[in-house]
């Protein structure tokens, strides 16, 4: 039968063993408890933000005009003649955005001095001379982010100059505003948040109108039609909308 000193002996040895054993196993343990690397997150993707058509704006522009007139006279018959020049003014309007259609309303106004004249088959000088025109329209387009094309059409004024020299030299002159309609198209490019640069053709179509004339030949009452056709090139600064 073993000794008590030789049990207590045994029992020691055990114990050191064991510490030994959890001396060189504590690391490992340690190394498998350390927390997992946390799960990488996504870069959030962020959509690019959307030019907006709405809000009013104000704006000028230049071009050219070609003015067609076509004169009835009861006396030297009829003609057809045409002339071309510079134009000038300014616009103002507003604009309503839905997803990708713009709907909106514009006024414009421009200065020009298309004069043209012509001598009808008898040897009278007739001429006619557009002084302004200004329209009143509805517009719908298509955005594509800063750049939008529209059409656009409404009602047309013109101050047209028209006079009568007959085969005696004698001079009559008719000044009157014009009533008509317009139809036009176009596009605008939004190159900053508020400034915009368009560019657009206009068609303004004028009826047979009867010359009241002034002086002699009073006693003749011809008719003319008129069609302005204007080509533009301008800037507007916006308010509201943009980006």
């Amino acid at each position: 039968m073993p000794s008590r000193g030789l049990v207590s002996g045994m029992a020691l040895a055990a114990g050191a063993l064991v510490a030994v054993s959890c001396t060189f196993c504590s690391p490992a343990r340690a190394a498998d408890l350390r927390p997992a690397p946390p799960t990488p997150v996504p870069p959030i993707a962020y959509a690019p933000q959307v030019y907006n058509w709405t809000g009013i704006y104000v704006g000028g522009h230049i071009g050219g005009g070609f003015v067609g007139s076509s004169w009835s006279n009861p006396i030297g018959g009829s003609d057809t003649f045409n002339n071309s020049g510079f134009l000038g003014g300014g616009q103002v309007g507003a604009n309503a955005q839905f997803n990708r259609m713009v709907v909106g309303v514009e006024g414009d106004f421009s200065w020009m001095n298309l004069s043209n004249g012509s001598t009808d088959p008898i040897g009278e000088k007739i001429n006619s001379d557009v002084q302004w025109t200004s329209t009143a329209t509805g517009r719908v387009g298509a955005a594509f982010d800063r750049l939008l094309v529209y059409a656009k059409g409404g009602l047309a004024l013109a101050q047209d100059k028209s006079s009568l020299t007959d085969l005696s030299g004698n001079t009559a002159n008719d000044s009157f505003l014009r009533t008509g309609w317009t139809a036009g198209a176009g596009f605008e490019y939004a190159f900053t948040g508020n400034w915009s640069a368009k560019v657009e053709y206009d068609y303004l179509g004028f009826g047979p109108q009867a010359m009241n004339f002034t002086a002699p030949p009073g006693s003749v009452r011809p008719s003319a039609s008129l069609n302005v056709q204007e080509v533009k090139a301008g800037v507007n600064l916006r308010f509201g909308g943009g980006q």
